[in-house]
């Protein structure tokens, strides 16, 4: 399913989307806008590079920040969460990661977390896309979103 095919399944539902991304720095929210029409699905963006723009802007817990660290599961399902309550969509996916250069031996490079929800349900998931650069990680990171955006339409 392409992006066009996306937008047209969010318009025949009614359907609206917000992004809460950090390391694509906004790239599925493009990706999502580059197309003429995409406001009557498009809803928002948060771009939270910051772990205090997370908190402001999107009410990710300190609490989860401090335990958990800004790539995590749980700190996805928060941005996620915080997008949907935050605006009018209907559907939010969330992205936050490693890509690059650097990492940890605990969290290393191309670690990727995402969130996804509609209405009550929500998914989490962590991606390793691996060392490719920075670059990379980040393209795929926002295809991978696409992707879940895709799956939670056709819920």
């Amino acid at each position: 399913m392409s992006v066009a095919e996306l937008l047209n399944l969010c318009r025949a539902k009614g359907l609206r989307i917000a992004t809460a991304e950090s390391c694509t720095g906004g790239m599925v929210g493009a990706r999502l806008t580059d197309l003429a029409g995409s406001s009557d699905v498009m809803e928002c963006g948060f771009i939270t590079y910051s772990n205090a723009a997370k908190v402001e802007m999107l009410g990710v817990a300190v609490g989860t920040l401090a335990a958990h660290g800004a790539v995590s599961e749980e700190v996805a399902a928060e941005m996620a969460r915080g997008a949907v309550t935050r605006s009018l969509a209907d559907i939010a996916v969330s992205i936050t990661g490693i890509a690059g250069p650097g990492g940890s031996e605990h969290k290393p490079e191309g670690r990727v977390c995402f969130a996804i929800t509609r209405d009550r349900w929500m998914r989490t998931e962590t991606v390793e896309f691996g060392g490719p650069g920075r670059a990379i990680v980040r393209d795929a990171a926002a295809e991978h979103a696409i992707t879940l955006l895709k799956e939670a339409a056709g819920r």
